[in-house]
């Protein structure tokens, strides 16, 4: 548990934040939604709503703001529990929550950038729209996650740790189901594939990282 009074305040507005966000989206697109829910063994939900993608989404909108303010509170327990104390939790949870729409809004623009430039928007757009669906649906886990590890179980390393490997197994899916489906066209620009993935996909959690360890 948090030691903080204080603290166990503000992660409560939070998450109630975050069921707020998660209740409009489902009333707003209740039929989205249901789909939504099994993105994670379905692939229809991405085959189907990939053909209206738009440029603002509301319904991607309100999970993803759902996906920073989650991802910020968990961040706290993996600091306190692998660093060590929050002087200031507040200012940590802003820190966390810029840096993280920052670098997905920024890699997300690069990718759309980079399939304006090669002629590739169809392909990239879906590939945009199918990752930030996954990143979507693990906000949506995060929510009772967060509720047990504030009220519920004392957050053990090995429990954040298996949950961190959950999350990124859940991305690594979303990693394959794209490899699976543009098969042919990666194994043809294999070399390309491998340096965007170094570049895009696995450089930014590096430098999310070393944030997240330069904050002590």
């Amino acid at each position: 548990m948090l030691r903080e009074i204080i603290s166990n305040e503000i992660f409560t507005i939070l998450l109630v934040l975050c069921l707020v966000l998660v209740a409009t989206a489902k009333v707003l697109f209740t039929k989205r939604f249901n789909d939504f829910v099994y993105v994670l063994g379905n692939f229809r939900y991405l085959k189907v709503y990939s053909r209206e993608l738009k440029t603002i989404d509301g319904f991607d909108a309100l999970l993803f703001i759902n996906l920073l303010i989650s991802s910020s509170i968990f961040s706290v327990f993996l600091y306190q529990s692998f660093v060590g104390e929050i002087e200031d939790i507040p200012s940590f949870l802003i820190k966390v929550l810029i840096g993280i729409a920052i670098l997905t809004l920024g890699k997300t623009s690069i990718e759309r950038l980079l399939g304006s430039l090669f002629d590739l928007e169809n392909i990239l757009d879906f590939y945009v729209f199918q990752k930030m669906s996954y990143k979507n649906f693990i906000g949506l886990l995060l929510i009772p996650v967060n509720f047990i590890l504030l009220f519920g179980a004392t957050p053990s390393p090995i429990m954040l740790q298996i949950l961190v490997l959950v999350f990124l197994l859940i991305n690594c899916i979303s990693i394959a189901a794209s490899y699976k489906t543009y098969q042919s066209l990666i194994k043809s620009n294999l070399l390309y594939f491998i340096l965007y993935l170094c570049t895009l996909e696995i450089s930014p959690y590096l430098v999310l990282y070393k944030l997240f360890i330069d904050y002590s």
